[in-house]
């Protein structure tokens, strides 16, 4: 991951809609009791239901109007509600606050939704509300569009609960020990491996490491209080000497320094391991690794901690990229495939340049993968790129070759220029 594009935050005014829930402090619902819902997803509260029941198909029973009273007062001055989530396959649940998003509920109780920016850019954490009513906060159209919406879907890094729900969510994990940390670290190695992109070496104390799966990112600490996210391209092994790859965004806040100012053994604070893009171990499944630009990092870790663990599981990678210059790496996945028989290496450019005098695969990286594997039903895929190429290659892989929707596993990345 790298969040370094410039997003305008735009504010939707909204109606407020009052929802009964279960109140953190106040009366609980009688034992037995489903309470009623005023106004479910998509159901105008100001509208009747003919048949007697809300949009969930529930009977507010005449008995607890006291108790919907009080819930509902309470929740219009402000107080803080709870509500239970349900996650479906499965049944798993969760308490999530009024307040909190579900991603952040789900973390905090030591469940593990995927997800990648955190910043409603990238769709990782997109899922659907089977039942229930959400309200989608900061989601940037791109990531999450209003047929989308319409048709129950959300993204859980910004969508809060307005009444308990049921979600659908293939994907979801418990915590592992991995404990998150804010740490210091010490800048050893600048290398620049393209025009655009410097490899950083970051130095830990001599009493710390980091534990980390690989495919995860850190966030790095900024004076200001903003962070940039980026995915650590070592493989876990060496969790004292973090590397990231940083591409150069023009006027990015952070990379502007990093190709300019930044320097060997100055210090920078960041806070991690985060997201839930690591390979998935219980399986035995071949797996397809699908890069777009410095999405490569992460692949890089995962391809490492495999060979490392000796892991006999087929991966094929494929490294998309618009020139030559910007498979920055390219010589690293050719060794792999040379010395390991259960690697594949495929590099695709966009665009190749006339003086590229380029000989391998053209055009849009999924592309090249469904027309290696237009049936990859017995497959994982695990992409990290551009929200645009993550969104396309889920939708392709799954309607088109047959990829069960819970074996594709994404890391999407924005740019950051503020």
């Amino acid at each position: 991951m790298q969040n370094d594009i410039g997003q305008t935050a735009q504010t939707i005014q909204t109606p407020r809609i009052v929802e009964v829930g279960q109140h953190r402090d106040g009366p609980r619902c009688p034992p037995g009791i489903r309470l009623g819902r005023i106004a479910q997803q998509g159901v105008d509260p100001g509208t009747g239901n003919k048949s007697g029941k809300d949009a969930a198909g529930d009977v507010p029973a005449a008995d607890d109007q006291d108790f919907l009273h009080a819930g509902i007062v309470a929740d219009d001055i402000g107080e803080l509600m709870s509500y239970q989530v349900t996650v479906q396959p499965g049944g798993r649940q969760f308490v999530a606050e009024s307040d909190e998003t579900l991603l952040d509920a789900a973390l905090r109780q030591g469940l593990i939704i995927p997800y990648g920016c955190k910043d409603g850019a990238c769709g990782a954490c997109k899922g659907k509300v089977l039942a229930g009513s959400v309200d989608h906060g900061r989601a940037q159209a791109h990531a999450l569009s209003d047929r989308e919406k319409a048709e129950g879907m959300t993204l859980y890094c910004c969508a809060t609960a307005q009444s308990d729900l049921s979600i659908e969510c293939r994907q979801m994990t418990s915590a592992t020990d991995i404990p998150v940390k804010t740490l210091p670290s010490r800048i050893e190695k600048l290398e620049k491996l393209a025009p655009d992109v410097i490899e950083m070496h970051l130095r830990l104390p001599a009493s710390e490491k980091l534990q980390f799966h690989a495919g995860q990112y850190i966030d790095i600490l900024l004076k200001d209080g903003r962070k940039r996210s980026f995915s650590l391209a070592n493989a876990p092994g060496d969790d004292n000497l973090l590397q990231l790859h940083i591409r150069h965004v023009p006027g990015g806040v952070f990379t502007e320094q990093v190709f300019s100012t930044m320097k060997v053994r100055d210090i920078l604070r960041f806070n991690g391991p985060h997201g839930g893009f690591f390979l998935r171990e219980e399986s035995s499944k071949p797996v397809i690794l699908l890069a777009g630009g410095t999405g490569f990092a992460p692949i890089k870790s995962i391809v490492e901690q495999a060979l490392a663990q000796g892991n006999p599981r087929s991966m094929h990678i494929y490294w998309g990229a618009k020139a030559r210059v910007d498979l920055y790496q390219h010589a690293l996945p050719e060794a792999w495939a040379a010395q390991h028989p259960q690697v594949h290496y495929v590099p695709v450019l966009s665009e190749p340049a006339a003086d590229d005098h380029w000989q391998g695969r053209t055009g849009f990286v999924h592309q090249a993968v469904m027309a290696d594997f237009p049936d990859l039903s017995g497959h994982q895929v695990y992409a990290c790129g551009s929200p645009a190429m993550i969104d396309v290659a889920r939708k392709d892989f799954v309607s088109v070759c047959q990829l069960p929707e819970e074996e594709f596993f994404a890391d999407a990345f924005t740019f950051s220029a503020t």
